[in-house]
């Protein structure tokens, strides 16, 4: 199974924190991800959203169809995005789009196996790959991108 977890790009700060919408440097961030991410995406790929309006201005960038899910609002645990997401044995690559630091304790869980904390950047993408090899299952760390890079 594919896995990959973009963080939103950069949002304005305030209140309510569901209403926070991407600064202009945020929709230039997504739209410089989307563009790197759209030629790369699996054609069956599901994209999983967050409810906040940062997250799903970001997924928008994409322009594909998307479905906003409440359990990877912000607060959620590891646990939760990685349930929505079916790993490890989901039949179809998964992209959420999601926060910090929720998505930095997803990112350790299948890099170490273990509660902890990665920082994801702002408009970035972590792509990973479970596989089952001589019967044991493994995660590779296929990419890493930021906004900022490309």
């Amino acid at each position: 199974m594919e896995l990959i977890l973009w963080r939103h790009a950069e949002a304005e700060d305030g209140v309510p924190d569901l209403s926070r919408e991407l600064t202009d440097k945020g929709r230039k961030q997504a739209s410089r991800m989307a563009d790197w991410l759209n030629p790369r995406l699996p054609q069956d790929v599901r994209i999983l959203v967050s409810p906040a309006a940062r997250t799903l201005q970001t997924a928008k960038a994409l322009g594909r169809g998307y479905k906003r899910v409440p359990a990877l609002a912000p607060g959620a645990t590891a646990a939760e995005v990685l349930a929505a997401a079916g790993w490890p044995d989901a039949s179809y690559p998964v992209l959420i789009v999601g926060h910090q630091p929720t998505l930095g304790q997803v990112a350790m869980q299948l890099l170490a196996g273990q509660a902890g904390d990665v920082t994801i950047r702002k408009g970035a993408v972590w792509w990973f790959l479970g596989r089952e090899r001589a019967g044991e299952h493994q995660v590779v760390l296929r990419a890493v991108a930021s906004p900022d890079w490309l």
